[in-house]
């Protein structure tokens, strides 16, 4: 038996804190540890709703497509904000590969024809409740039918950036790219383009 096997989790109270863009609440709960000891706690916790990103990958050319954007969380710590990411979102009350396909048209302007599912995970989960379905799918030239750049109506701001992997991975190592998602994702691709062919 685990210690997982033997903690009880029962939540006490649930308070909204703030429903401004998303939800923000503090939950307490009883925690019974594994040694049977009983411990009051409380925890914020930040829910944004599940979300999906994607690795476009063009073999022929061994380019991926990533994103630019303003993220005012790194902003605050100290980064310029400007993050280089695989496109992402919400799901929005979509499908995960619904989502994603939607996503990937509206940020970069490639309509993706196979996509395949990798893995999904939680990001932070100590905080947000958040979690995120990763696909991949090759693209080529012909697969850009829009221009992409996120949606105005949303505020969005999106540089559309075509990367030679060599490159990518060399961002990773500068600090360039210190998105957790797409490092993920530049490794899946060592790891396995072959799949993606």
């Amino acid at each position: 038996m685990t210690n997982a096997d033997k903690v009880k989790i029962e939540i006490v109270e649930k308070k909204l804190l703030s429903d401004n863009w998303y939800l923000l609440n503090k939950v307490t709960f009883d925690y019974t540890d594994a040694k049977g000891r009983t411990h009051r706690l409380d925890r914020e916790v930040y829910d944004r709703g599940n979300g999906a990103t994607i690795l476009l990958y063009d073999l022929r050319r061994d380019v991926v497509v990533l994103v630019r954007q303003f993220r005012m969380p790194a902003f605050l710590n100290g980064h310029s904000g400007w993050m280089i990411e695989t496109p992402a979102g919400l799901l929005d009350g979509d499908q995960p590969e619904e989502a994603i396909r939607r996503e990937a048209i509206e940020e970069t302007g490639y309509q993706v024809r196979d996509v395949k599912f990798l893995f999904k995970c939680f990001m932070s989960p100590g905080a947000v409740t958040e979690l995120v379905h990763f696909f991949a799918a090759a693209i080529d030239t012909s697969d850009r039918v829009a221009e992409g750049g996120g949606l105005d109506d949303e505020n969005e701001d999106i540089e559309v950036m075509e990367v030679p992997v060599s490159q990518a991975l060399s961002m990773i190592e500068s600090g360039e790219i210190c998105d957790g998602k797409t490092i993920m994702l530049l490794h899946w691709l060592v790891l396995n383009r072959q799949t993606l062919a």
